[in-house]
């Protein structure tokens, strides 16, 4: 790096003023402004993925239009949206603006996720409290206007907070009101996940019914979240809303980073020799006709390598919705399981992707989990057919930040599944060497496995290591993990008395092969000597087990010491 690049990096900035004003790297999406001026409906819904600038672009829109913020006109100069003329310009920091952000209001119930709505509310309209001193407002409208600030008022009042304060401020400035709301679904999907989807749903209803259609003095609104949920759902009757989700060419660069932008960024910090790394781990996702990475990472990626990291990390991993690939495992049949190992091992499914999917139905049908996947950001496009009168996209995992979360949830799953599965049958036939039993175990719990690795050693020993470690009595050693050259799995009783036990995994390149493959594993035990350790600790009995696998089976052969 060279020593004149400075500019701090944005790591969870997504406040405009505060990315412009401290001199964060800012990716200019500015053009975003111009291009919904052209194509504005009455009420726009953006759908994209979480992490994917959809908090910053609203705080851009706010600062633009915002007429409170007319002092603010700088914080464009010189970006793209001040180059292309008044027609645009003239609508700087000419409308009244509601900004309203739904990330926390959440709560283990519905009533303590009303609580969480409240501060929400009342911020925004401390931000326009000037309203108290306006003489257009009569005093009953003051009063009401106090209790929202306060926090005082109650279930009923609140649905029509947004109304009662744009027709406050469209009395003030004799201006219809923008209505900025950002991750309008976040209170649904925590409802979901919480247990009380349906109080919420009814109230969210309202809520938006009457800030979005029976409101007089809304001029037009921009709202953003991950999902698209169905106008039957929460928009019933809401004729004039415009959902652009990512299957939608329009805006399709505006969220997420393109490639230019990324090479651009690259060469701002002297890490133009990162660029396919950066490509095979945040890139891939499909937006319309525009591929783009996913923001949040590449900017923690940036940071990570100015900062010397060696490697790539999956920074999206910690994210809640994450749950929902356990949800997928969980709830999968062996289709479903087959599906999962094909995208884990790099391929495609195709499926019928339903658009306006419903939290409540997420996990109704396979379909509509799919569905879900696509349009979080979990699964990309790849292509789009028609097979009937039903369009069917072609689906794959985007890059290896998401390969990362498929397996790690898998690894999950299948640890919560050891843990409340009863293994004693399974234990019991290891110490008494029954080596049919331990065989008819292993299979029954490999064909529920999804074997997302089928061909390679570390995942079969990953397997045994986690189903042998709950043997009481023993401590189960899994040498591969510290790579000494000793036998793949040690089974070292705690009483000297008991018998030790060696494992030595090998795979089969076909079913015919797991005998052959076995005898190795046996030898391999035999010539290296794996249990010299053991019994020079002074275990005079060692059970040795060359263990061979093919997909979801195995064969074992014993020998002892």
């Amino acid at each position: 790096m060279t020593d004149e690049v400075i500019t701090p990096l944005p790591i969870g900035v997504e406040n405009f003023e505060d990315m412009i004003k401290n001199g964060y790297y800012y990716v200019d999406k500015t053009l975003l402004i111009k291009e919904y001026l052209d194509k504005r409906g009455k009420v726009d819904v953006f759908t994209r993925p979480r992490r994917f600038g959809k908090t910053l672009n609203i705080s851009m829109f706010q600062h633009f239009f915002d007429i409170q913020y007319a002092d603010k006109k700088h914080l464009f100069d010189g970006l793209n949206i001040s180059q292309i003329g008044e027609e645009y310009l003239s609508h700087q920091n000419k409308y009244p603006v509601i900004k309203l952000g739904f990330k926390d209001v959440h709560g283990s119930n519905f009533k303590e996720a009303l609580e969480m709505l409240k501060p929400a509310v009342a911020w925004e309209y401390d931000r326009h409290s000037y309203l108290l001193e306006s003489p257009k407002l009569p005093e009953h409208e003051k009063e009401l206007f106090k209790k929202f600030w306060m926090r005082a008022a109650n279930e009923e009042e609140y649905t029509g907070c947004l109304t009662f304060l744009s027709i406050c401020l469209k009395k003030h400035y004799e201006e219809n009101v923008i209505i900025l709301i950002d991750e309008y679904d976040v209170p649904l999907e925590k409802a979901f996940f919480g247990g009380y989807y349906d109080d919420m749903v009814n109230f969210i209803r309202i809520f938006y019914s009457n800030a979005l259609k029976t409101n007089d003095a809304l001029g037009f609104s921009i709202i953003t979240g991950c999902l698209r949920v169905s106008k039957e759902s929460i928009f019933t009757g809401l004729n004039n809303l415009n959902v652009i989700s990512i299957s939608s060419t329009r805006y399709d660069e505006y969220f997420g980073f393109t490639e230019i932008e990324v090479k651009t960024i690259l060469e701002h910090y002297s890490l133009e020799h990162k660029e396919e790394e950066m490509r095979n781990w945040y890139n891939g996702y499909q937006f319309g006709n525009a591929t783009v990475y996913n923001p949040w990472s590449s900017i923690k990626y940036v940071a990570d390598m100015t900062d010397g990291m060696p490697f790539a990390n999956p920074h999206w991993s910690n994210t809640s919705s994450n749950e929902i690939i356990k949800d997928l495992i969980k709830i999968s049949d062996d289709e479903v399981k087959k599906e999962i190992e094909i995208l884990i091992a790099g391929g495609t499914i195709t499926k019928p992707v339903k658009e306006d999917v419903i939290y409540a139905e997420i996990k109704t049908n396979m379909d509509n989990l799919w569905s879900f996947l696509y349009f979080t950001g979990y699964l990309k496009k790849v292509s789009r057919t028609q097979i009937g009168v039903h369009n069917h996209i072609e689906l794959k995992i985007p890059n290896n930040e998401l390969q990362f979360v498929y397996e790690t949830k898998i690894i999950e799953w299948f640890d919560e599944r050891i843990r409340a599965t009863d293994l004693s049958k399974l234990y019991a036939a290891v110490l008494t060497q029954d080596v049919a039993t331990m065989e008819d175990e292993i299979n029954e719990m490999l064909s529920e496995t999804i074997s997302y690795m089928d061909s390679h050693e570390n995942f079969y020993h990953g397997f045994l290591t986690g189903i042998l470690r709950g043997i009481k009595g023993y401590i189960t050693k899994s040498n591969r993990e510290t790579g000494n050259g000793r036998g793949d799995i040690l089974l070292r009783p705690v009483s000297i008395r008991k018998p030790a036990v060696v494992f030595e995994v090998k795979v089969a390149n076909a079913a015919k092969d797991l005998v052959s493959k076995s005898d190795d594993a046996l030898a391999q035990i035999s010539k290296k000597k794996y249990d010299d350790e053991l019994l020079h600790e002074g275990y005079a009995d060692v059970i040795k087990y060359g263990i061979a696998f093919y997909r979801k089976d195995c064969l074992i052969k014993i020998s002892q010491s």
